[in-house]
């Protein structure tokens, strides 16, 4: 039974007795007998020769009958298992080694009925003078009855521990949800059944008469999906729940079917054996009803039936507050629609996409907007900007500054008057709110772009062969800050769009993330223009999709995207469009691979040298000598002799002069290189600057065009 500790001391069940041997005992019932009424016996163990004692009251504990029991140790591994010795022999001997006085513990008795009895032993060691163990007694007593009201104490007290768990976890996690979806999304996502400690949950919302089931999860549950939509009439356990405000417990669905006959069909096919039908009450409101469906259940314990009205509870005041703010957020969103414009005018020689993201987060909502302006003169003003703020206020003061703006560039004023007015108009408002904007006046004709900033982000250009550039557009100080500072000096810059470029503009949303430097969006917005579609409108989805997911959609961004329509020219009669800008040293490298590559589609890769030389000429006279960027342009002009054309334009008025350089100067050999390698060249006013041009007799080259 018990291993022997100590060199055979092991476990002993002993009587303790009078010293002397001699104790007295009641005529009727004696100690023994009076601890075995109780379930307890008493044990002496002689440490040194090995003799265990029990008591009559102990031989019932461990229900041995006298003859059985040779007083040893070892004659109590009838009915001790094994195991138990062990752990109990290790116990005892831990209490002998570590000069202990006292030792207890538990363990099972097997009776003759075939019950495992609980029992517990306590015991006294005594030792000699010189601290050496010699004898231990104590008691053995029956301890099923206690250990099985602790049981039940401890499964109480589980049960409660898991009901309160469930209780916080789920509060925990609807804490979190802000709109209905995000409450639907906490309810039936990854691992909440289990936070429920449930196995399927419906949930419905009331809505015009009617209950609409809002959630679903569980398996095969997805078949309550056709009755989405429940008649508020108490024809459903659901829907009676909710008018008589009263949960109801249900633990035989069969039994269910026969009082809902319109339910029957759904309850035979769904593998559930419970269910709690529970009314969501928020503000003395019924707002709708949840479904908590249980498997292997057969009843709801008081405690239990608690736990589902809290649950109900909680998800009553989480949805409440939900419906409420996606009613505001609703409002806002709605109010911040309406100030945006309904429609874009359409334009000739381009196209023009929009886009508009309101931010997820809170019940904010921002300032941005976009515009489309029809101006005078076959021209158009394209507008993005921002009022400082995220609420209803920052959406109606941006309401009012976008109408203001658009009327001043109608009266057909210059850029950097249209945005002094503005920032006059958005002073004199009863607000403190500043605004920062970025608008731009484009005549698709020409190509030619006026562009003014308020303290806002510049634009993004993509080029025809596929580079992206950030011109250096120069501006003030923001709109309504400019007119307090008396700073409403807003100047201009001009650009060129040549024929299938693409200009992007879009508020600081699309490229700022917290804690990050504005210039990683900057770089990553580059990276998405560069890589996506030619087509504007195919293009702000592009930068959409791959941009707001990016960055998590956390604030309002207002996107535009105005492409050239690009100008080939016919198949006879072929051409090809580059900006240079000045500040851009790849440019002329990028510009010497168009022609030369363009020239060997069409055909005339004999006239490459000369081309790329004398474009290079241009181009640098141009970028040099000028106050901007250049725009080259190279075609085939098939009648009445077929020949290229290169152009280079800029925007100064000043005329290329030829000169004749000593031999020592280091420039003015340009034109007469141009002179030398071309068939005629010349010089032609173009707008507010001019055109020089040069052409190329193609008669020798390998073969023509068309």
């Amino acid at each position: 039974m018990l291993a022997r500790p100590l060199g055979g001391v092991s476990l002993v069940a002993a009587a303790e007795r009078d010293r002397s041997g001699q104790g007295s005992r009641d005529p009727v019932t004696g100690p023994g007998e009076r601890l075995a009424l109780n379930g307890m016996g008493s044990f002496e163990w002689d440490l040194d020769t090995g003799t265990l004692t029990l008591d009559e009251s102990g031989l019932v504990v461990f229900d041995l009958e006298r003859e059985e029991f040779d007083d040893t140790p070892e004659g109590l591994g009838l009915r001790i298992p094994a195991d138990d010795g062990v752990r109990l022999a290790e116990s005892t001997q831990a209490a002998l080694d570590g000069g202990m006085e006292t030792y207890g513990s538990y363990f099972t008795v097997q009776r003759r009925d075939g019950v495992d009895q609980w029992t517990h032993t306590q015991g006294r060691i005594q030792r000699d003078a010189e601290g050496r163990p010699v004898r231990i007694v104590g008691i053995v007593r029956d301890a099923t009855a206690e250990l099985a009201h602790a049981t039940v104490l401890r499964k109480l007290e589980s049960a409660r521990a898991q009901q309160a768990t469930i209780v916080q976890r789920t509060t925990e996690a609807l804490s979190r949800a802000v709109t209905v979806d995000d409450v639907t999304a906490t309810l039936t996502g990854a691992g909440a059944l289990e936070r429920l400690g449930a196995d399927g949950l419906a949930l419905g919302l009331v809505e015009n008469g009617a209950i609409k089931i809002i959630a679903l999860s569980g398996e095969s549950l997805e078949i309550l999906s056709e009755r989405r939509f429940t008649r508020l009439d108490g024809s459903l356990p659901l829907s009676q729940a909710v008018l008589t405000r009263t949960a109801r417990f249900v633990t035989s669905l069969s039994d269910l079917a026969g009082e809902f006959p319109l339910l029957a069909d759904y309850l035979s096919r769904i593998r559930f054996d419970a269910a709690a039908y529970l009314p969501l009450i928020a503000q003395a409101k019924a707002i709708g009803g949840l479904v908590l469906f249980y498997r292997r259940r057969t009843e709801f314990s008081p405690e239990e039936r608690n736990l589902c009205l809290g649950l109900a509870g909680i998800v009553a005041q989480s949805l409440q507050r939900a419906l409420l703010f996606d009613q505001e957020r609703e409002f806002a969103t709605g109010l911040q629609a309406s100030m945006l414009p309904r429609r874009i005018p359409e334009i000739s020689g381009g196209e023009i996409a929009v886009r508009y993201h309101s931010a997820w987060s809170g019940r904010e909502v921002g300032g941005d907007w976009y515009d489309v302006i029809a101006l005078p003169r076959d021209r158009v003003g394209i507008v993005v900007g921002d009022v400082q703020g995220h609420d209803t206020h920052a959406a109606a003061i941006m309401g009012q500054l976008r109408i203001a703006l658009r009327a001043y560039a109608g009266e057909g004023h210059p850029p950097s008057t249209v945005l002094a007015r503005a920032s006059r108009f958005l002073a004199e408002l009863d607000t403190e709110r500043f605004a920062t904007c970025m608008y731009a006046q484009v005549d698709l004709e020409t190509g030619g772009v006026r562009a003014v900033r308020a303290g806002h982000l510049g634009p993004l250009i993509r080029h025809t062969d596929g580079r992206t550039g950030w011109p250096n557009v120069r501006g003030g100080l923001p709109l309504g800050l400019a007119s307090v500072f008396e700073q409403e000096d807003f100047p201009e810059t001009r650009l060129d769009l040549v024929p299938g470029e693409t200009l992007v503009l879009c508020t600081d949303g699309l490229v700022e993330e917290p804690g990050t430097a504005i210039t990683q969006g900057m770089e990553a917005l580059a990276h998405a223009v560069r890589s996506g579609p030619q087509e504007a409108g195919a293009l702000a989805d592009h930068l959409s999709d791959r941009l707001w997911e990016r960055w998590g959609s956390g604030d309002d961004v207002a996107l535009l995207v105005l492409r050239r329509a690009p100008d080939p020219g016919t198949h006879r009669a072929p051409r090809i469009h580059q900006y240079i800008h000045q500040a851009d040293p790849e440019g002329l490298s990028e510009a010497r691979y168009a022609l030369r590559q363009a020239l060997r589609d069409w055909g005339m890769p004999d006239l490459a040298d000369d081309v790329e030389l004398a474009a290079g000429e241009l181009l640098v006279n141009a970028l040099l000598h000028t106050d901007g960027g250049a725009v080259l342009t190279m075609e085939v002009l098939p009648e009445p002799v077929r020949r290229i054309r290169l152009w280079v334009k800029d925007r100064s008025s000043v005329w290329p002069r030829r000169r004749t350089p000593g031999e020592a100067a280091t420039t003015g050999r340009g034109l007469l290189l141009v002179d030398a390698l071309a068939t005629h060249w010349g010089v032609e006013s173009r707008g507010d600057g001019k055109a020089v041009w040069c052409e190329f007799d193609v008669a020798g080259s390998a073969r023509g065009v068309g």
